[in-house]
């Protein structure tokens, strides 16, 4: 307490100079409407930066909470495209299939399922990712993965929890894609150089191929719905001894910054599989 007075008797004419600027100041802005107006201008102004500042920085440490409502939110979306069932044959039916469908009667062929990348490669000659879903959470080996923008790579190893995918950037990887535009088929896989494009072949030269034409997944695939973007085309390669083009395709995924991923499960992939296999035991 001593101090304080110390203080204030150190500083008196100075506080007393600082109190009577507020009481001036105080008079002005109050009694003059001309000053009044201009205070609240600039008090306006800078309160407004100060919020827009504010609200930015809340943005910013919000930002994960949103991505993580927007990935439910897609995972949600994604179970309700058309696409995603199948039509049954209505002129006769012998038992009640335990499938779920849709109010319109259609099968329901793929189920999607949200999960984190929790650890990612991309440096070597075979990648892999670790996805936070596992078989207690309905994950099983050969399931598809997407991610927000693409094709990632398919289940290979699966434990309670987690599973490892092996990627598109994985020189055993091989992917069945066709031509957005005219339908053409062809086999994607990666080289082993640059993380960012794949090569696509077997895609016949009488038909018409530009940069930027956009490849995605084909009707073969069972792994993934027909449609998901694989990416585009960089670079056309006429390999004058061959009848086929060679494709360099950008990839629609950015596996530097894999982070979401969807797990896409094809509910007839078992009947599907049990079908073709018996007509090769029966070869």
């Amino acid at each position: 307490m001593r101090n304080i007075f110390l203080f204030i008797r150190r500083y008196f004419n100075f506080l007393f100079f600082v109190v009577m600027q507020l009481v001036a100041l105080y008079i002005l802005f109050n009694f003059n409407r001309f000053h009044e107006a201009a205070f609240l201008g600039v008090a306006s102004e800078v309160t407004g930066k100060v919020n827009a500042r504010y609200n930015n920085i809340e943005y910013y440490f919000k930002l994960k909470k949103a991505n993580e409502a927007l990935v439910i939110e897609n995972e949600q979306l994604r179970n309700q495209l058309r696409q995603n069932f199948d039509m049954p044959d209505t002129s006769r039916r012998f038992f009640q299939d335990t499938l779920a469908y849709d109010t319109l009667g259609h099968y329901r062929k793929w189920w999607f399922m949200s999960a984190k990348v929790i650890n990612n490669s991309i440096n070597f000659q075979n990648n892999y990712f670790t996805v936070n879903r596992g078989a207690k959470q309905g994950v099983r080996k050969d399931m598809g993965v997407i991610s927000p923008t693409g094709v990632a790579g398919t289940i290979i190893t699966v434990s309670d929890n987690m599973a490892i995918a092996m990627s598109l950037l994985n020189s055993q990887s091989r992917l069945s894609a066709k031509l957005k535009k005219s339908g053409e088929t062809g086999q994607v896989f990666w080289d082993g150089k640059n993380p960012n494009f794949l090569t696509m072949v077997n895609l016949p030269k009488s038909m018409q191929v530009n940069k930027g034409d956009t490849i995605i997944t084909s009707q073969y695939s069972t792994r993934y719905p027909l449609g998901i973007m694989v990416g585009s085309v960089a670079e056309v390669v006429d390999d004058k001894s061959s009848n086929f083009y060679t494709l360099k395709i950008k990839t629609a995924t950015d596996f530097y910054n894999l982070e979401h991923a969807t797990v896409v499960e094809n509910l007839f992939k078992e009947e599907q599989k049990k079908l073709e296999d018996s007509i090769k035991t029966n070869e």
